[in-house]
């Protein structure tokens, strides 16, 4: 501390400060403390003139300065003011800060022991040695108070003869929170590289990954056409029935169960899956990745896996009602395109669409009911499918 630095100087020298205090220690422009404001009581003393400082600014003075209003200064009540100074330093407060008591009580205290009233500082706060010192430079007795040499002796003790100063001490400071800072970045770096993958993740689910990339580059997605796709359409047969019939968080539970079974599904195949409204569930093959002529058998198979499953699909708050399902199928040409900008949904536009929701509008219950157009493809891949005609419903 470079406060009894300056002190020792002054002592070494005759000269008495008479009014330390933490106000009067002042940093220049090189970070080199500076001590101000000495002599000058023995000078406006010697002038005639009274110096009348409020209780705030008594704090430091030593009580038997305190006592004595024609003594000005002495070289133990310098001490004894260092010695405050100190408890500042350690306890980050002002002087008897946690006495809660008002300047001109701990004043009056100071001047009339008993009881001894110091500063109460924790001893986890600093090291024993400096404790120790600072109640070594408040003893009521004066001539008990070390000098300003022993004090820089003893502190060169406590540092174990390092020599620091406050630019050494700021580097430290500097150092230790440059760490502290890479740290605290690599951290949130970190954390948002999880969330980064948790959203990608999450587009990805909701887009193509194709449209997910152009869209996160900021490029604009065109409407693409494609000439060979097949569409695949669902929805739950009684489904209004069942509606009516449940509470509106069993029927989300329904919906939730039944989507998760075909969405597990449809993983396992070459599919995507465009949207889910209500009861009706959407797919299609061949958009948006292309895969020549396996489109239909993609969708086909899906089909009859899903068709498989439903059979031992229970509801859980009707587990007596058997779960119904009709199924469209139907391959052309398709447009598909990003729509929307709050909120873009890749979207599928042409007679295609339409053709396929018909075909499962049309359908009855646990079949696969799918157009010419559908038979025709399956039919070139000569895999085997069993396909039977029915009378055709509607347009």
């Amino acid at each position: 501390m470079q406060a009894k630095k300056g002190m020792k100087y002054l002592h070494l020298r005759g000269l008495v400060h008479g009014r330390l205090k933490s106000t009067n220690c002042l940093v220049d422009g090189r970070f080199v403390l500076k001590i101000t404001d000495y002599g000058l009581p023995m000078i406006l003393q010697s002038q005639g003139v009274n110096i009348s400082d409020d209780a705030q600014d008594l704090l430091w003075t030593a009580p038997e300065l305190l006592r004595n209003v024609v003594q000005t200064g002495s070289f133990a009540g310098d001490v004894f003011s260092f010695s405050i100074i100190i408890q500042e330093v350690i306890s980050r407060t002002l002087p008897y800060a946690m006495m809660d008591m008002p300047a001109h009580e701990i004043v009056e205290h100071l001047k009339k022991p008993p009881p001894l009233l110091r500063p109460v500082v924790s001893v986890d706060e600093a090291p024993a040695e400096c404790l120790n010192l600072m109640n070594e430079c408040w003893n009521e007795d004066p001539s008990k108070r070390p000098s300003f040499d022993e004090i820089f002796k003893q502190f060169r003790g406590i540092s174990r003869g390092r020599r620091a100063n406050i630019i050494d001490s700021m580097l430290r400071m500097l150092e230790q929170y440059s760490s502290n800072l890479e740290d605290l970045i690599r951290e949130r770096t970190d954390e948002l590289e999880v969330e980064r993958t948790k959203t990608d993740k999450l587009i990805g689910q909701l887009l193509p990954k194709s449209v997910a990339q152009a869209l996160k580059k900021g490029k604009p997605v065109q409407p693409e056409h494609y000439s060979d796709c097949t569409l695949y359409f669902s929805d739950i047969v009684g489904f209004t029935t069942i509606s009516a019939l449940s509470e509106p968080i069993e029927v989300v539970d329904l919906l939730n169960d039944l989507y998760t079974m075909f969405d597990a599904i449809i993983a396992t195949h070459d599919v995507y899956k465009v949207e889910t409204i209500g009861d009706a569930y959407m797919v299609a093959s061949g958009v948006p990745n292309r895969n020549g002529n396996r489109h239909a058998a993609e969708v086909s198979n899906m089909s009859l896996d899903i068709l498989h499953s439903i059979g031992a699909f229970k509801i859980k708050h009707m587990p007596e009602i058997k779960v119904k399902i009709r199924i469209g199928l139907h391959s052309g040409p398709v447009v598909a395109g990003v729509v929307g900008l709050t909120m873009p949904r890749y979207c599928l536009f042409g007679d295609t669409v339409t053709t396929a929701s018909h075909m499962e509008a049309s359908g009855l219950p646990y079949r696969i009911h799918i157009s010419l157009c559908t038979v025709k493809v399956l039919t070139s891949l000569k895999v085997g499918y069993h396909i039977d005609t029915r009378k055709a419903q509607g347009q």
